[in-house]
């Protein structure tokens, strides 16, 4: 690898790096406003209100807004209304969960992938892959504790759910990515999601004090920042190069967890956490394994 590939790369690591900080800190103020009377639908607006403007902004001072005209509106409000649902199970597991377990539950998501890309777009999927979804819900098993009651069953299925939906939308903007940019994809999906909301967030009205207001308008600001920072990891890296930055979130959750509610995590939570992290690692390196070897580059490269 040349050094200028190499730092592209490392840019693209640093810029996943700083999106997951940015995510994280978003989804420790969303617990934070629950705390101090927010409701889900004012987090909710708050968090696409300031990011559309701030992706605006972002998009107008580059390639400009001209290149967010699309020929796919059907297919952006589709995106819009499954990241919706996606957004209130996510922030769901935010508030019924302590951080770090919810966090650990998000590490689900390579397991939902091969699920859906088995079941729904009938992609081959081997034994390699099979068992490291087994293995990771049995991590998942190990985080929850079934009747154990060492928080919330109901928790445990929303953050799972949360999870889910992050599968699916990936499998949507796999699709919608053949012919839309990330960052007109980012537009109408920050923007589709705003009436909705405020039609919700005018049923939900009500004051705060200045220290809350300033927690809202933060969940939006450093959210938008994280959603723009993962947008532009993928300019400078693959997603299989990129995807191991993602755990770094647990480090965040617990931190946060420790440092603002006095909550750690649990022992359950230490030892099956890094279970549903091996499985997510090795199916992204099942997958960039296999997609190496079936590109034209890989193929001409083997041996005969």
């Amino acid at each position: 690898m040349t050094r200028a590939a190499t730092d592209r790369v490392f840019k693209g690591l640093a810029l996943r790096l700083f999106a997951i900080a940015c995510l994280s800190t978003m989804s420790a103020l969303v617990k934070l406003a629950e705390t101090r009377g927010a409701t889900l639908g004012e987090t909710m607006f708050h968090r696409q209100f300031w990011a559309a403007l701030l992706v605006t902004g972002w998009i107008a001072s580059g390639p400009g807004l001209e290149s967010v005209r699309t020929a796919r509106f059907a297919a952006h409000a589709g995106r819009a209304a499954t990241g919706l649902v996606g957004m209130v199970f996510t922030f769901g597991a935010v508030l019924l969960l302590p951080l770090a377990e919810a966090t650990a539950l998000q590490f689900t998501v390579p397991i939902f992938a091969t699920l859906l890309g088995a079941l729904v777009l009938k992609e081959k999927t081997g034994w390699h892959r099979w068992g490291a979804v087994i293995v990771g819900f049995v991590g998942v098993l190990i985080v929850a504790q079934p009747g154990s009651g060492h928080f919330p069953l109901y928790g445990a299925i929303v953050g799972l759910m949360a999870a889910l939906f992050v599968a699916i939308i990936a499998v949507l903007l796999r699709q919608i990515g053949r012919t839309e940019s990330a960052a007109t994809t980012v537009f109408w999906f920050s923007w589709l999601s705003v009436p909705p909301l405020a039609l919700v967030y005018l049923f939900q009205l009500k004051a705060h004090d200045p220290a809350t207001w300033g927690i809202l308008l933060g969940i939006g600001m450093v959210g938008g920042l994280g959603q723009l920072a993962l947008t532009g990891s993928l300019r400078f890296a693959t997603v299989s190069a990129v995807v191991p930055m993602d755990y770094s979130s647990l480090i965040w959750g617990t931190l946060y967890g420790w440092l603002i509610f006095g909550v750690l995590p649990t022992p359950y939570t230490w030892i099956g956490a890094p279970i549903i992290i091996a499985s997510g690692l090795y199916i992204v390196y099942r997958e960039h394994k296999l997609h190496h070897a079936h590109s034209p580059v890989s193929a001409a490269e083997t041996p005969a």
